[in-house]
């Protein structure tokens, strides 16, 4: 038995991770101690955004008027699923009170946090669905208190159906502010927004580092790593499909590993041949992301057996 490699990655998912802490670690201490005046700072050099940040109900129905009707459709029936699911799933929980034995009383108590802090991704894609998932949860909940952020592009703004939809599900304060100095504002509250009990929503390896270090002063919903994929094939499978389920996980982010694993030689050859194929014909801006993780992180392993792959 034995394990070769038609194509190994350069980098593993752990590469960075120490500048990572150091540079998040940096950001966080600095907007702690400067507040909106740091956070603006980093606004500005980080997004090239000079905007304002926490947006006015008129600048929200502008952006209302500018989106087409059959998107906010699209918004309105999503939104409706997952306020259907989140509600069963709220009544599904329910407070008790039992006597174990006399004059010992047990129970649970469920009451909604005060504030929530969503951040919804931004910078290379347009995440509707994280704005959904994530706000309309917390109201659902009972949440007094719904901020979400998102990244605004200069001289622009927050997407304008990201933007729709934080307000269609919600939102009490939105704020064109992203990375790790969104993640800041809404911890440390600032922007006369009230501190938040919570942090839910995925983000790219800075925000998420964020979230790790602040853990503890405040809740999160999860430690995300990037984005990758797995794969195993044997002879049967179709190459193209393969190719592009791989390169749709590979698109996702700079550091998304994607990987192929399979007993078949002609296989894991004519998916190495289709990647560089599947990847031109994405946008300009998504091809160069994909191309850039799959050289970095992307592997094709060949294995002798069936059991060697698993």
């Amino acid at each position: 038995m034995s394990v070769s490699y038609l194509k190994k990655a350069g980098k593993r998912p752990e590469t960075g991770e120490g500048e990572t802490e150091a540079i998040v670690k940096t950001i966080l201490q600095d907007i702690e101690s400067g507040r909106e005046d740091k956070a603006l700072e980093y606004a500005r050099r980080l997004d090239n955004y000079e905007g304002d940040v926490l947006l006015t109900d008129e600048q929200i129905e502008a952006v209302r008027k500018s989106v087409p009707q059959a998107v906010k459709d699209d918004i309105a029936y999503a939104a409706d699923n997952v306020a259907k699911f989140a509600e069963a799933q709220r009544d599904s929980m329910q407070g008790f009170e039992i006597e174990l034995r006399p004059g010992l009383f047990t129970g649970q108590v469920l009451r909604p946090m005060q504030s929530v802090g969503c951040y919804v991704p931004g910078g290379r894609y347009a995440h509707i669905a994280t704005a959904i998932m994530t706000i309309v949860t917390a109201k659902v909940a009972g949440v007094k208190s719904v901020t979400a952020c998102s990244p605004p592009r200069p001289g622009q703004g927050i997407n304008p159906h990201i933007l729709y939809t934080m307000d269609y599900c919600g939102a009490d304060r939105i704020l064109a502010m992203g990375g790790v100095q969104g993640i800041a504002a809404m911890a440390y509250g600032l922007f006369d927004i009230p501190p938040v009990d919570i942090l839910v929503g995925p983000g790219n390896r800075f925000v998420a580092e964020a979230k790790r270090i602040l853990f503890g002063k405040i809740g999160i919903d999860v430690f995300a790593g990037p984005t990758e994929i797995a794969i195993i094939a044997d002879r049967t499978a179709d190459p193209a499909l393969v190719a592009q389920d791989l390169v749709s996980q590979a698109e996702h982010g700079l550091d998304s590993p994607a990987w192929l694993i399979t007993d078949d030689e002609v296989l894991a050859n004519k998916v190495a041949e289709l990647m560089p194929r599947v990847i031109d014909q994405l946008p300009e801006a998504t091809a160069n992301t994909a191309r850039t993780s799959w050289a970095d992180y992307g592997e094709i392993v060949l294995c002798d057996t069936r059991d060697e792959m698993v």
